[in-house]
């Protein structure tokens, strides 16, 4: 075997010890036991500590190395080995940058941190998961600067590398910075607006939590979902997870408002449908997976907020979630929810927000990520600092920790770096959207009728059958004809909410 198909032969094991341990955690999440903690997390490391020993074997570089020159001696590979063998060498760098004791110590501790996240969290409960945060934030700052050194960048854009390559600190700053400039005023511009139009009309609950799954697993049949490959669970923080061939989505209902589950339901069959789109001749190869996190939350924001909100699919809804949940009268009808669902309502809960105030909600995590990093902010001053920075952006403040510091999961499960990918992806999705439509102006009309194939047919052409073929800016310039551009996401929110 060449060098190259080496290389082939041991990601394939690789990527697939990968999709293992994923299920394991989806497990966690949704059917595991309280009491199997302990041993899932030790099965969780163990396979990290496996992927990373395959990857840090000198023969992983000697391969790497070898590939690379007879790229160069061949005249190159073909386009798609190439930006394999490229992704390969960006993987092993970033294992490589650490020793197998730290991508152990890292797994562990994220896993107690998370698992105990669980059990404080309705409690409110800062004080016992805060020592095991510090430990996880430790242990992230070490990863952090080992993976810098590695790659010769800021520690910052080392963990950014790991979810969105291609996207640095800097372009995070630029655009965070037009979007901090610029929402506020149009915030309460919009709320001026509502203030002088009739007020929505709440439907009235209790809506059974079986009546909810029921109208999501219907949606997402229209959307193209196959519950042949895949499944709906709930879990107390909405995910996408599983494989291409065994998609897995969760959810959690409110039986007060429907909306809150559908729409959770919705935009994760985004994701979900996004990984049934990868190019299936590169399968459990690095090309073959999805172009980092902020290009997988585009395409369940494409969904949930450019599509699902808009007016054409609230007239298609609405009568079918007046027929499933036995409601009648104007406040089931197309005009009323439309109104709910692109209501502007400065809250609390990130994933609850609506599309003009969550990037605030992202501004203010990722400012106290890199306090949090840096050592500018100690671990128990966050609850207060969070505090603070919310009532600095959206004028609230949250009356305990459980809808403070404590909602989201990504740092008490070690995922630094991750918050920026959601206000870019929402970007990339309000890009997406527009050149879709630019090239078939029937996609309105078409989700009107309940149908995403057109849709689809765009998204499956330009970006997911794309894998990660090219780097994010490239894919972003090829598919839309531009780099990506924070004021078409501000057009589309004038346009949605003051035009």
């Amino acid at each position: 075997m060449t060098p190259y198909l080496e290389l082939e032969a041991r990601f394939r094991r690789l990527s697939a010890i990968g999709q293992a341990a994923g299920m394991l955690h989806w497990d966690a999440s949704v059917m595991m036991p309280p009491g199997g903690a302990k041993a899932r997390g030790e099965q969780i490391a163990v396979l990290a500590s496996v992927r990373h020993e395959i990857l840090c074997q000198p023969e992983t570089g000697e391969l790497l190395d070898g590939a690379e020159e007879d790229a160069k001696y061949k005249g190159g590979l073909d386009p798609w080995p190439a930006a394999n063998l490229r992704e390969m060498r960006r993987i092993w760098a970033h294992a490589t940058a650490l020793p197998t004791d730290l991508v152990e110590a890292r797994s562990k501790a994220s896993m107690a941190c998370e698992m105990k996240w669980r059990e404080a969290r309705p409690k409110s409960d800062f004080a016992s998961v805060s020592k095991l945060l510090a430990e996880v934030l430790r242990l992230e700052r070490e990863a952090a600067a080992a993976k810098a050194e590695a790659l010769d960048c800021a520690p910052y854009d080392a963990l950014l590398d790991q979810y969105s390559p291609g996207i640095s600190a800097g372009m995070v700053d630029r655009v965070f910075a037009r979007l901090a400039d610029h929402l506020p005023e149009f915030i309460n511009q919009v709320l001026e607006r509502q203030a002088r139009e009739p007020a929505p009309v709440l439907p009235e609950g209790p809506f059974a939590e079986a009546t909810q799954r029921e109208v999501g697993v219907r949606f997402m049949k229209v959307l193209g979902f196959d519950f042949g490959q895949g499944r709906l669970d709930t879990s107390l923080h909405p995910f996408s997870g599983g494989t291409p061939d065994d998609l897995r989505i969760t959810t959690r209902y409110d039986q007060a408002d429907f909306a809150t589950g559908l729409m959770g339901i919705l935009h994760e069959t985004g994701h979900a449908l996004y990984e049934k789109g990868l190019p299936a001749r590169w399968r459990l190869q690095p090309v073959g997976e999805a172009r980092g996190m902020d290009i997988h939350e585009s395409q369940s924001l494409i969904i949930e907020m450019q599509a699902c909100r808009s007016r054409p699919f609230i007239d298609h809804a609405a009568p079918i979630l007046a027929e499933a949940f036995g409601g009648a009268g104007p406040a089931w009808g197309a005009d009323n929810l439309y109104r709910i669902y692109t209501a502007v309502a400065p809250g609390l809960i990130r994933v609850d927000a609506d599309e003009a105030t969550y990037p605030l909600h992202i501004i203010l995590r990722t400012e106290l990520e890199r306090a949090l990093l840096s050592g500018d902010l100690p671990i128990n001053d966050l609850p207060a600092a969070w505090n603070d920075g919310m009532e600095k952006l959206l004028g609230l403040k949250p009356n305990n920790d459980a809808d403070g510091c404590m909602q989201d999961i990504h740092w008490f499960d070690g995922a630094f770096g991750y918050f920026p990918s959601y206000t870019m992806g929402a970007i990339a999705a309000a890009q997406f959207y527009r050149a879709a439509v630019v090239s078939n102006p029937d996609i309105p009309a078409a989700i009107g009728r309940g149908d995403f194939k057109p849709l689809y047919a765009w998204l499956g052409e330009n970006v997911h059958a794309l894998g990660a073929f090219l780097q994010t800016p490239e894919l972003t310039e090829r598919a839309t004809g531009a780099p990506l551009d924070p004021e078409i996401f501000l057009d589309h929110l004038t346009a949605r909410y003051l035009s």
